[in-house]
């Protein structure tokens, strides 16, 4: 039987490099409506290099309460857990103690986000430097990289509420 490893340690925020957001909706595996999905990730510029980018993302992840390479977090039924998402304007806001990133949404994500209750997020803790922030990554680029085995179980992941003002 193995145990969870836990992250501890000091990281700096410049470990963590940029940190994008891609979103996108689709069929969600359970079928059934669309499902949104949102994807965090660094391209792995950090201060000093991937590697330590790496182990930033997984201390700030799991010190937030989110473990990487364990189940779904459902952040409705967790009090406390310091991971909001606000959509707003045609922007996804998310918000965690160490970073916060927006989105520019197309215009089914949000409606897919309110017929599943949420978007499941993934915090990837491996560097993607194939997307270039700014730059437009293709639905084959952005599969082969969220649907990767070893990425998807090194990540933390969870299921979001969606807010908005008003």
């Amino acid at each position: 039987m193995t145990s969870p490893r836990t992250a501890i340690g000091p990281f700096t925020r410049a470990q963590l490099g940029t940190l994008s957001l891609i979103g996108w909706s689709g069929e969600h595996p359970d079928g059934g409506h669309d499902a949104a999905f949102l994807l965090v990730y660094s391209p792995g510029d950090g201060a000093d290099g991937p590697a330590a980018g790496e182990a930033a993302m997984r201390v700030a992840l799991e010190r937030c309460g989110l473990p990487v390479g364990a189940g779904l977090v459902r952040a409705a039924e967790t009090p406390g857990l310091p991971v909001t998402l606000l959509v707003q304007a045609g922007r996804a806001a998310l918000t965690l103690p160490h970073f916060t990133a927006q989105y520019r949404v197309q215009p089914q994500w949000p409606a897919a986000a309110r017929d599943r209750g949420g978007v499941h997020a993934m915090f990837a803790t491996r560097p993607w430097p194939a997307a270039v922030p700014g730059r437009p990554v293709g639905e084959e680029l952005l599969r082969s990289f969220a649907a990767d085995e070893q990425v998807v179980m090194t990540s933390a992941h969870c299921l979001l509420p969606v807010r908005s003002l008003g």
